[in-house]
């Protein structure tokens, strides 16, 4: 009645021959290689757009080229038709704030096609670090770090010559255990941050306290991150950094008229932008047309268009999320709108597909590079090229969605999903690069000599 035939797949699944189990997969000299087939590559650092292969191994990007050969044990991933682009790098992402206890956001944003997030929590304090990094430790699918708040960074009995020194991981555990914190663990991890947020919705601090977070950031290769919501604080800051470097996190929000006049705000504070010194960042979810995300801000189509202009003349060049909608601390838009609005733009023509793409892979890598004096951010992140990370993102530009992330050569999501098996690929990150494991999770389950 059937004419084909349907054989067993015994070859590659665990299956019953002779009434015993075969274990076929660990029969199988498994090479650890992953495979991305025929998918529409665009590599915007390595100036790559087109149809091509990329070979995995052992965690890093081995080769892009075209008909890669598929050995004995390697995974293939079929791409064609899809886009295949550097894991998404959202370098303002609420992650592990404040009350995290009932939703999942950090899963949430790897479904969302997220490989890199970095959580800037104006309330941080110097066990921010030891905090998430545990989480890291437990399992997490997504590479994860941290901003201090800048406040708190100011509330120890260290000298600001003293902070530069610990941030640079020069102090001495003596005298940080009697100026800064009576914790093994906080003094030991306290400098794994990227840099410091000042907020304020969460506090106004006096000029002396900024100009004490200019020094520190500066002088210690940290990234000064500052609230741009009020056109007046964010050119009270400016004016206060003397040229030395400054980010505008968010900036479209202050074109949403909480403040101000919409267009009057989104005007101002794009003017602040010089890309050298003072740079800035605009949001996904208010770039869209159809504003995104409902529990964010709304970008009016006047300021919309200044942030259009502003991108298209590549003054600001950092798209980011600031938060995703299971998030506790919600941000201003949501994981979800990152992947649309880079098509978005690109469609609109706003900016050419490449540039877009860039806007949350090697521009931010770029950035965060310059700003921490380490050049493994553009080395190992931002882009496909042999040797970096294997951090890809993988699109359905039809449904505009994450059908594949990978992080680090695991595969953390399939069709907006999670793959919890991989839950443990992502890392650490600070301005000295990635660890896998801070060691702060597992101390309890040992003792030490």
């Amino acid at each position: 009645m059937y004419k084909n035939k349907v054989g067993f797949m015994d070859g590659v699944m665990a299956a019953v021959k002779g009434n015993v189990m075969k274990d076929t997969i660990g029969d199988i000299a498994v090479s650890g290689r992953l495979i991305l087939k025929g998918g529409h590559v665009v590599d915007p650092k390595n100036q790559v757009d087109t149809v091509t292969d990329i070979l995995i191994g052992n965690g890093v990007v081995c080769q892009v080229g075209d008909d890669i050969q598929a050995e004995s044990g390697d995974r293939i991933i079929d791409c064609e038709g899809l886009l295949v682009i550097p894991g998404l790098i959202d370098m303002h992402l609420h992650l592990g704030d404040l009350f995290e206890v009932s939703t999942n956001p950090i899963f949430c944003a790897a479904e969302d096609g997220v490989t890199m997030g970095l959580s800037p929590g104006a309330g941080n304090t110097f066990m921010a670090p030891s905090l998430l990094g545990a989480e890291v430790d437990h399992g997490v699918p997504i590479n994860l770090g941290v901003y201090l708040g800048a406040v708190n960074v100011l509330g120890t009995r260290l000298s600001v010559e003293e902070l530069i020194k610990m941030f640079r991981g020069e102090m001495d555990a003596d005298t940080l255990s009697v100026k800064m914190s009576r914790n093994g663990i906080t003094i030991t991890t306290a400098p794994l941050t990227v840099g410091i947020k000042d907020h304020m919705g969460h506090f106004i601090m006096p000029d002396e306290n900024i100009e004490k977070i200019f020094e520190i950031t500066s002088k210690a290769n940290l990234i000064y991150m500052s609230h741009t919501q009020d056109p007046d604080h964010a050119e009270r800051l400016v004016s206060l950094s003397k040229g030395r470097p400054l980010h505008l996190a968010h900036a479209t929000a202050a074109g949403c008229g909480t403040h101000m006049d919409a267009a009057e705000g989104m005007r101002r504070v794009i003017d602040l932008v010089d890309g050298e010194n003072i740079t800035a960042e605009f949001v996904t979810t208010m770039l869209r047309a159809g504003h995104g995300s409902r529990e964010g801000l709304k970008l009016p189509a006047q300021s919309q268009k200044l942030a259009y202009d502003a991108l298209s003349s590549g003054k600001v060049n950092i798209l980011i999320s600031d938060g995703q909608n299971q998030a506790t601390m919600k941000g201003f838009g949501d994981t979800r709108d990152n992947i649309p609005a880079i098509l978005e733009l690109s469609d609109m023509g706003v900016l050419t597909l490449s540039q877009s793409v860039a806007a949350m892979t090697c521009n931010p890598a770029g950035l965060i590079a310059r700003r921490t004096a380490n050049n493994w951010w553009t080395e190992k992140t931002g882009h496909l090229g042999a040797g970096a990370l294997a951090n890809v993102t993988i699109v359905d530009e039809a449904d505009k969605l994450a059908t594949y992330t990978i992080v680090n050569g695991e595969i953390v999501s399939f069709e907006n999903r999670a793959v919890r098996r991989n839950c443990g690929a992502g890392g650490w990150v600070s301005k000295f690069g990635m660890v896998r494991k801070t060691g702060v999770g597992e101390l309890v389950m040992f003792s030490y000599k």
